[in-house]
């Protein structure tokens, strides 16, 4: 294996137990949870591996938004669900001429699952 896929597969093993600890102690501790994580964006830049300190950036721009996953113990999984069946439907009703049929599709498909017409 090479030095750098060696290094590489560290760093995925130090994210993995950050993110570990990180849901472990995130609600209680946030501050720590940050730290850490900056503790870990020093790991990434001294490895010296160009996608590695890019993933930095990456970090960075959906850093709240990282942070706010291990706080609030919300999940838009359900929401990604509907919107993969609904693409599904879409890409097997090539050839639908009414919008409304294939909105009236959409929301049948959905009503049989389950979910209802008023899902907030």
């Amino acid at each position: 294996m090479s030095e750098e896929l060696s290094k590489a597969y560290e760093l995925k093993e130090e994210y993995r137990k950050w993110f570990s600890r990180a849901k472990e102690i995130g609600t209680n501790e946030i501050s720590v949870v940050k730290e850490e994580l900056k503790l870990f964006y020093e790991s990434l830049k001294s490895s010296g591996i160009p996608e590695m300190v890019n993933l930095i950036g990456t970090f960075q721009n959906w850093q709240t938004e990282i942070l706010n996953s291990f706080v609030y113990n919300y999940s838009n999984g359900f929401l990604e669900g509907i919107n993969n069946s609904t693409k599904v439907l879409k890409r097997n009703a090539y050839g639908f001429r009414s919008f409304e049929r294939f909105r009236a599709k959409i929301l049948l498909s959905h009503q049989h699952k389950g979910i209802g017409l008023h899902i907030g």
